[in-house]
């Protein structure tokens, strides 16, 4: 079976056809065009199109938002209690807090004589040496 590849022109001819395999995989798999830079320009493509409809979204929002504070008295209201904290004549402003399911309440003993001028218990503290 390897007889042909005896003479010297039959292995020229192998190492040459080994050659042009070996490029055409290069440019198959890493060249301009190939099939890994196709892949990555796919991600690419992909990621800025989950982008844009992000932004479209957020622009579809915006867009929503000056329609109303143009033709509505209400969403103008609204802006100006929630961001700039107004209030109408005659009304009392009630701000709620929200506590984390963490806080641990500070226990203040009522019957503690504390110093007015000083804010500080009749008891003095210890010096640590």
């Amino acid at each position: 079976m390897f007889e042909v590849f005896r003479t010297t022109s039959s292995k020229v001819i192998l190492a040459a056809a080994m050659i042009i395999i070996a490029v055409l995989q290069y440019h198959y798999w890493s060249g301009e065009g190939g099939y890994l830079p196709h892949q990555t320009l796919l991600q690419q493509i992909q990621d800025q199109t989950d982008k844009n409809e992000e932004l479209k979204e957020r622009n579809r929002i915006l867009a929503a938002e000056v329609y109303d504070l143009k033709n509505g008295a209400e969403a103008i209201e609204e802006h100006a209690r929630l961001d700039l904290g107004l209030i109408k004549p005659h009304e009392t402003f009630v701000q709620m807090s929200t506590i984390s399911t963490q806080y641990q309440p500070i226990y203040v003993d009522p019957t503690a004589v504390v110093d007015a001028r000083t804010n500080e218990d009749d008891e003095p503290v210890p010096e640590l040496p």
